[in-house]
């Protein structure tokens, strides 16, 4: 894992998308407050382990939008890092 991965990863707005996503389904919150959330968190999800490192693979093997191909981080392991940082 490389620090320079993980702030790459924070600032990758398609993973930030699928964040928001994932917290507008998980929590009674209003979906108009997901975004915010997931802008927020950015760096709590970048650094969850081995997100950094499946994000450098996808970068090194020419993945396009790393951030919104579910074969890099998945759904689940996104949905796993939002339980763990807390929702309201």
């Amino acid at each position: 894992m490389a620090y320079a991965d993980i702030a790459l990863l924070a600032q990758d707005y398609d993973f930030q998308l699928r964040t928001a996503a994932c917290y507008a389904v998980e929590t009674p919150a209003d979906d108009a407050s997901a975004p915010g959330w997931a802008a927020d968190h950015a760096w709590d999800m970048a650094a969850q382990p081995g997100f950094g490192d499946a994000y450098a693979s996808a970068l090194a093997g020419g993945v396009e939008r790393p951030g919104w191909d579910a074969s890099v981080i998945s759904d689940a392991q996104i949905l796993g890092a939002v339980q763990a940082i807390g929702t309201p």
